[in-house]
Formats: structure tokens, C-alpha cells, sequence
């Protein structure tokens, strides 16, 4: 294996040119293509983007963004990310067992992420054996076998952690937990730990809901949209036709975010000619550059403001009715402001001017219909929690909460993530989710929470931890404190993944490792009970089918179902009444015991198979609480700004537009301008002259932390970039090693990516 053509580009390979100011457009679609027909023929690759997104179709394996209605969904109903990530799983290339005898698991974990996902798909069960460093084939009955026999040895069944990514549909998802639970373990940790567990935390303690209330149509009617910390552009394309109909509809949008991101400039809609030959559509009309950490103290200022406009002219800033019916905690909050709110400290922590913010003002009280958008850039930081809640204050101010064209609109950057958790996955479900279970299968689950991600990582390290199985997902990419982590899952006695292409986190192992492959959404499931298809849920709480029409990369692939259910056989027997063969046979089998067990499921078989299928209900757009009082609960959140020492910077990381979660397409983001290295640190210029480096100059990259200790990330280029003054910029994965483990949100325990304390060193070699 020639470490030229697999390593990681250094930061020297990189090339910068000037960032783009508008997204997608033609440049979009024929990067699709470039990049779908690179992956598979013609032939194979039209069939999937003809496929995707469609009422008979598959779902897009990338972001959660909702689909129009049938009637109105386009040909081509899919975004250049989305047609790159569909084709990147349909690829024609195969990783067979021949494979694996030429690379040994130490080659393999020095080549780069890019080039382990190009290798193609998987396509047979494999094993690694204790002191070996080769994974050889194994048949099915004797991998899961192998596992299913640990699985019995544990001396209690919290020593297995069971993790979940977004990419699994709705009936795996219940599968699996369904198998944790009668196992005895609520160790049930996912992606969503990871990413909106922030949203979810804020969301059930002000409106008793852990999700979203906004629809598509209700975007596009609002008056008045907020985004906060999210790059439509590359991590949800689909979301800038939805603005685009908002604008056109007369709406304004206002971007708060620390990069001047070009989805939310202009869009060019490749679907319109105005898109191909024309300018396209202005999308923000106001940008606010906020500093890393600043978003609470901006929607304190802005609620501050609010108050005191209602106080100068009663009547024209607050829906009274709504916060007298619906709201408790008005007076403590809004004394807690008037008391707290130090202008001074607003705009340092902002970076932002008064009039800026006066301006936010403004529009927000013109506008009757006001949705709030966000992402990560908000869940990641240290306070998301009470960031979060006071978004949340500010909609209950003006009554843009369940009332048409208004809401909180968290936007999930995978799919079915959120449906993962409506279906059980997560280490505390309450107690109303476990009690149908019990009714549902007679027995008993357990009631004590498991291991969210970050304690899951913890209790491998500790040596609690016997036994991982991950469903999907790069686990050991995908989290923090990535040498921490890799320490961490080699501890394991077993480690086994369920996966469709190869990644990072086969090649850290435990004593015995598996990889266990299986059906991509692209593919044909047929089963003993016919063609089968899954269901999964949208950022905006719709479910509906997903059915792929190609042929199996390999004829000894399983479905995620079936991998599940011939484990939970193998491990449990007789042990619980839960019909694992029938679940394996035919999903609805499945579905009619979701529709018992979940809320909003009723008829589940039938209304899926309607052109659309249907909306789970929100009681928060009936005007129902589901609070301990009943009512929305203002809150008092405290502020505490993100600081850096002198001579040093903020940190967040964030994707390349040619990425898709921790797997990168190519090494390029041409919409910020980057080409050939992912390994650069984007700084605002005046912070260069400040530190006294160049443009240019290759640095290693060392995080600061309060308990003395420090975590580099060696050879990176700086690249003079307009980010706020003081804050920079990097790429994920690739930064994740600079996060410690304990280093979380308050309460949701989520890693603080967006917002970390750095200092530079400079590379001996010349740049």
C-alpha cells in the first residue's frame, strides 16, 4: 500500500483561491455528475438520482430536510451533496476478502478517511482474531454466533454499548433497541448525543417537546426566518429552495453565523433558468458575523429590546394574550434581564455593533410569522442548553410558537436521526416508552438510563465496557478526543460494526473486531415474506417508505433487520416473546408493533404506503404543553462569554462543502476556496498580524485546556479568512483530537466543538 496515495494531503498540498459567493447553480450539478459517474456507470447512476427522494423511491441517505409533496417534487429532487452521497453508496467498486489479506489492519489505519470510503463496498462478513492483524472471512452463523456468545458471558448485560448513527431507518432502529432493552441494557447511545441532544434538552424543558414544530409549508408563509449556526449550502442544499420560496413570497431571512457561508449570500437553482442563466436569489438580507459563543448574549440583547419597546408603546412588541394563556416565568425572566443585560458585555461577546442588533429589532417587529432555524454551530457550544432556551423565550415573546408560518425549527444533518430517537433509541427514554414495551412483549426493561456517547466512551477507557456493536456510523471518527477515543475502544473485548463501506472505526478494534455488511438504501430487501422496504422520519417529523431498486452489492449481504433479529435469536432464544423471525421475514410485522407502542403510529402500514405518508402529530401546534404546569416556562438563563488568553484563538470545526459527516469526497471546499489539503486554519487576517504569522505559514494546531493538559494536530496552513476577529476556523474530523472527552455542553453532555481555546506553533519546515 503506497502511502502516497493513501495518506492525508499536508497543509503544504493546500491552494486557496477566493470563496464563492453564491452556491449550487450549474457548478453543482455537474459536480454531481463528475463525481456519480467517477463512482458507477451511466446507467447505474441515473437510476439512483431518478430514484431518490421519490414517493416510490429511496430516501436520501444524507441530511433530514423534508420533501415537498408529491405533487410538487421536481424530477430531480435531490441536492449535489445528496446525489454524490447516494452515488458514493451505489458505487460499483467492492471490497472483497482478497482485500483484506493484502492489508493488514495497521495499513489500513494510516490511510486517510477518503481513501479507506473509496475502496468501495463491503462484501462479506469478516473477522479479526485476537493477536492477529488481519481480518479474514467468516460466515454468518459463526459471526453472529461469535458475538451472540460474548454477549451471554457478560456478567451483566450493561457491559455492551449498542450505538446508533441517523443512517439506520425506523425498523432497525426498533429493532435494536428493542434487543438492548430485553438483553437488560439501556446503553443506547447515538449520533444525537453527538450533535442535537442541546435542541432536544432546551426544547422539553420550555415546551415539553424534544423536537421541532415547524412544517415545510410553514417556512415558506413566515415572515420573517433566523438561522442560526447552520451552512444550509453544504449540509441541507434542499433547505435553500425553501428559503428560496420564502423570499419570493415576500419573507426576509437573517443569518446569524461566524463565516459568511455562500448558500446563505445567493442561491442559483439549478431546477429554474434564473438559477442556470440569471443571478438567482438573494438569500440573507441581513448577515450578522457573530463571535463563537456569542448567540445567547445576542438573544438576550434582543429580548431586552423587546421588553423595552413594549414598554414604550404597549401592545406593539409582546403577544400578551399568549404569554398570559399559554406561558409561566414572564416576570422572573424579564426582571432577570433587566437586572443581567450589560450592553458592554453584549457587544464584546457578540462582536457585533448596537445598531446591528436595533436592526434585528426591527425586522422582527415587522414581521407576524417569525421561524427560528439552527444547527450546530448553536448545540455544540458550552451554554447550547441555555442558548437554546432563550431562542426559545424569544418566540414566546412574540407568540411565534404553534401558529402557522412560526416555530422552532432545529435542522437534523442526518437522515433519521430524529426518527432513531422516536423509535427508542436513547440511553433515558421515559418511563411511558418502556411501560408499552412491557405491555407490548411481556417483559420487563430496565429503568435505570445508560450511556449517553461521551459516558460510553468513558466506560470502554474504564474497562466497564466488554462488548461494542455499532449500527452504521463512524463511531471512532465521529466523536471527541479522537486518541482518547481509539484508547478507549481497544479496551473492548469484542468491537463489531454493521456497515455498508469501509471507515475509520474498523480499523480500531477490540481483542476480537467484526464487520458486519449490509444493504445500503439504494438496494433491493427481499425476504422470506417478500420485498420489504423502511420508513423514516424527516427533520420536520414526516414518515414515509424507502424502497431501493438496485441489485445487492454482494449476494452475502444482510439487511440491518435481519442482522438484528438472527442476533437477538442467537443471543436471548426463547428468553422474551418477541417474534424475531417474523420481524426478519416481513417489516410490517414490525410496524404493527410500533403502531402499538408509539404514539402517533396508529395504522402505520396503511398510512405509510400512502404517496407522502403523514406528519406525527406536535401537541405544541394544538396549543397543548406537554410541561409539568401545562404551559411554555420562560426561563432565566445566565451568560458567560467564551474567552481566549492572549495569544490565543477560538476554535470551531465544521465540514468542507465535500464532505458528507466524517467521510470526505475530495480534498477540496471550493466554496470557501480550498483546494488539495483539508489541513488548514482559517483566521482572520488582523488575528495573523497580531500573532505574527504569514499567509501561508504551516503551524501545528495545540488546544488549551483548564486542567494543564494540551492536544495537538500537526500541519496545518493558515489561510487569512473572514471570520470574526479573535475566532477560527478547521475541518472535522480532522480536529476532533483537540476536544476532551470532558469538555460538554452543560446538561446534554454534548462536545463542545464551537469553542475551543487554541495557541499556534509554527512547523519547522518551510512553508
Amino acid at each position: 500500500m503506497r502511502e502516497s496515495s493513501t495518506a492525508d494531503p499536508g497543509g503544504e498540498h493546500a491552494r486557496v483561491t477566493p470563496p464563492k459567493t453564491w452556491a449550487a447553480g450549474v457548478p453543482a450539478v455537474a459536480e454531481a455528475v463528475r463525481y456519480s459517474l467517477a463512482e458507477t456507470s451511466p446507467r447505474r447512476a441515473g437510476r439512483t438520482l431518478l430514484d431518490l427522494n421519490q414517493t416510490k423511491g429511496f430516501d436520501c441517505p444524507g441530511c433530514a430536510w423534508p420533501d415537498p409533496e408529491p405533487g410538487e417534487r421536481h424530477v430531480n429532487e435531490y441536492c449535489e451533496n445528496g446525489a454524490k452521497h447516494t452515488n458514493d453508496e451505489a458505487t460499483s467498486r467492492r471490497i472483497t476478502p482478497e482485500f483484506f489479506a493484502r492489508h493488514s489492519v495497521s495499513e489500513l489505519a494510516r490511510a486517510s478517511d477518503r481513501w479507506l470510503n473509496q475502496q468501495g463496498r463491503l462484501t462479506h462478513p469478516m473477522v479479526k482474531r485476537p493477536g492477529s492483524d488481519h481480518y479474514e472471512p467468516i460466515n454468518w452463523h459463526d459471526a453472529l454466533g461469535l458475538l451472540a456468545e460474548e454477549l451471554r458471558a457478560l456478567d451483566t448485560p450493561d457491559e455492551a454499548v449498542f450505538y446508533t448513527s441517523g443512517r439506520a431507518g425506523n425498523e432497525p432502529a426498533f429493532v435494536l433497541q428493542l434487543f438492548a432493552r430485553a438483553l437488560g441494557t439501556n446503553n443506547l447511545p447515538d449520533c444525537s448525543n453527538l450533535c442535537h441532544e442541546s435542541s432536544g434538552t432546551a426544547l422539553h424543558q420550555t415546551l415539553g417537546i424534544g423536537k421541532g414544530d415547524v412544517s415545510l409549508p410553514d417556512l415558506h408563509h413566515a415572515d420573517l426566518v433566523l438561522t442560526l449556526g447552520q451552512n444550509p449550502g453544504s449540509n441541507h442544499p434542499r433547505m435553500l429552495s425553501a428559503l428560496e420560496v420564502t423570499k419570493r413570497r415576500g419573507g426576509k431571512i437573517v443569518a446569524v453565523n461566524p463565516l459568511p457561508e455562500a448558500g446563505l449570500m445567493r442561491f442559483k437553482n439549478p431546477q429554474k433558468p434564473s438559477g442556470v442563466i440569471g443571478r438567482g436569489t438573494n438569500i440573507a438580507d441581513q448577515f450578522l458575523q457573530i463571535r463563537l459563543g456569542g448567540d445567547l448574549a445576542l438573544f438576550q440583547a434582543l429580548n431586552l429590546l423587546l421588553l423595552e419597546a413594549e414598554e414604550a408603546a404597549p401592545g406593539t412588541a409582546l403577544d400578551r394574550a399568549f404569554i398570559e394563556e399559554h406561558t409561566e416565568g414572564f416576570e422572573k425572566f424579564a426582571d432577570h434581564l433587566r437586572r443581567t443585560v450589560s450592553w458592554p458585555e453584549v457587544l464584546t461577546a457578540t462582536g457585533l455593533d448596537r445598531a446591528q442588533i436595533e436592526e434585528l429589532r426591527d425586522r422582527v417587529l415587522a414581521s407576524e410569522r417569525t421561524i427560528v432555524c439552527w444547527a450546530m454551530g448553536l448545540t455544540q457550544q458550552k451554554h447550547a442548553v441555555p442558548t437554546i432556551r432563550e431562542v426559545v423565550n424569544f418566540l414566546l415573546l412574540r407568540g411565534s410558537i404553534g401558529k402557522p408560518g412560526t416555530g422552532v425549527c432545529p435542522v437534523r444533518g442526518h437522515s433519521n436521526v430524529q426518527g432513531d430517537r422516536t423509535m427508542g433509541i436513547w440511553e433515558q427514554m421515559p418511563q411511558h416508552f418502556l411501560d408499552a414495551l412491557e405491555r407490548e412483549f411481556a417483559f420487563k426493561p430496565p429503568t435505570e438510563h445508560g450511556l449517553d456517547t461521551v459516558n460510553a466512551i468513558r466506560a470502554m477507557a474504564q474497562g466497564r465496557i466488554k462488548v461494542f456493536l455499532g449500527l452504521a456510523g463512524n463511531f471512532v471518527r465521529a466523536t471527541p478526543d479522537s486518541d482518547f477515543t481509539a484508547d478507549a475502544m481497544r479496551r473492548c473485548r469484542l468491537t463489531a460494526h454493521i456497515s455498508t463501506k469501509l471507515n475509520r472505526s474498523h480499523t480500531v478494534c477490540g481483542d476480537t473486531a467484526l464487520i458486519l455488511p449490509t444493504l445500503g438504501r439504494t438496494e433491493r430487501d427481499c425476504q422470506s415474506g417478500g420485498e420489504q422496504f423502511l420508513t423514516v422520519e424527516d427533520s420536520m417529523s414526516q414518515v414515509h417508505a424507502s424502497a431501493g431498486h438496485l441489485e445487492p452489492a454482494s449476494k452475502h449481504l444482510l439487511s440491518e433487520v435481519a442482522i438484528l433479529s438472527r442476533l437477538a435469536r442467537r443471543t436471548l432464544g426463547d428468553q422474551v416473546a418477541v417474534p424475531w423471525a417474523e420481524f426478519e421475514a416481513d417489516y410490517g410485522h414490525i410496524r404493527e408493533r410500533i403502531a402499538r407502542v408509539v404514539p402517533g403510529f396508529h395504522n402505520f402500514n396503511s398510512r405509510v404506503t400512502k404517496p407522502g405518508g403523514f406528519g406525527l402529530p406536535n401537541p405544541v401546534n394544538d396549543g397543548v404543553f406537554p410541561t409539568p404546569s401545562g404551559k411554555a416556562q420562560f426561563t432565566r438563563n445566565d451568560f458567560e462569554g467564551l474567552t481566549a488568553p492572549e495569544g490565543h484563538l477560538l476554535l470551531q470545526t465544521l465540514r468542507s462543502h465535500d464532505q458528507w459527516n466524517t467521510v470526505p469526497y475530495t480534498m477540496n471546499d471550493r466554496y470557501r476556496g480550498i483546494h488539495g489539503s483539508r489541513r488548514v486554519l482559517l483566521v482572520n487576517p488582523a488575528d495573523l498580524r497580531a500573532l505574527g504569522f504569514d499567509d501561508g505559514v504551516r503551524v501545528d494546531v495545540i488546544s488549551v485546556w483548564r486542567d494543564g493538559t494540551e492536544r495537538r494536530a500537526e500541519d496545518f496552513r493558515l489561510v487569512p479568512y473572514s471570520t470574526p476577529v479573535g475566532c477560527a476556523a478547521a475541518y472535522y474530523p480532522e480536529t476532533n483530537v483537540l476536544v476532551p472527552l470532558d469538555s460538554v455542553a452543560d446538561q446534554s453532555n454534548t462536545p463542545t466543538s464551537k469553542g475551543i481555546v487554541i495557541r499556534l506553533e509554527q512547523r519547522s519546515e518551510a512553508p
